[in-house]
């Protein structure tokens, strides 16, 4: 698993992520996912395009900090999540805690908001 940060926009982070968001995954990118995105203290969008596949254990990983920065009134955005990783995001209703939409420019919009 491969974690690429982007701070350039002092108002929206972005965060990329590449290979398989599973326990190994999680347990190698999880502090600088969450230093990235729940310390920031400002909204984030998060490129899944590069994921392959997610287990609970990603899912625990987006939720925690989907809710961390719900209190910080901040905002996480998932964006271009390959067919099987939207299938399974969807399924375990993480679009109903967060938003997640197919492309970056419509990630952006929501996350500037």
């Amino acid at each position: 698993m491969n974690i690429d940060i982007d701070t350039e926009d002092p108002k929206v982070t972005c965060v990329r992520l590449a290979g398989r968001l599973d326990t190994t995954g999680v347990d190698r990118v999880e502090t600088r996912f969450t230093a990235a995105t729940v310390a920031r203290n400002v909204s984030a969008m998060v490129d899944l395009a590069g994921v392959s596949f997610i287990s609970s254990m990603g899912i625990r990983m987006l939720i925690s900090a989907a809710r961390a920065m719900h209190q910080r009134q901040s905002k996480l955005v998932l964006f271009g999540a390959q067919p099987l990783v939207d299938e399974t995001l969807r399924s375990m209703s993480v679009d109903a805690l967060m938003a997640l939409v197919p492309d970056e420019p419509s990630a952006r919009a929501l996350a500037a908001n």
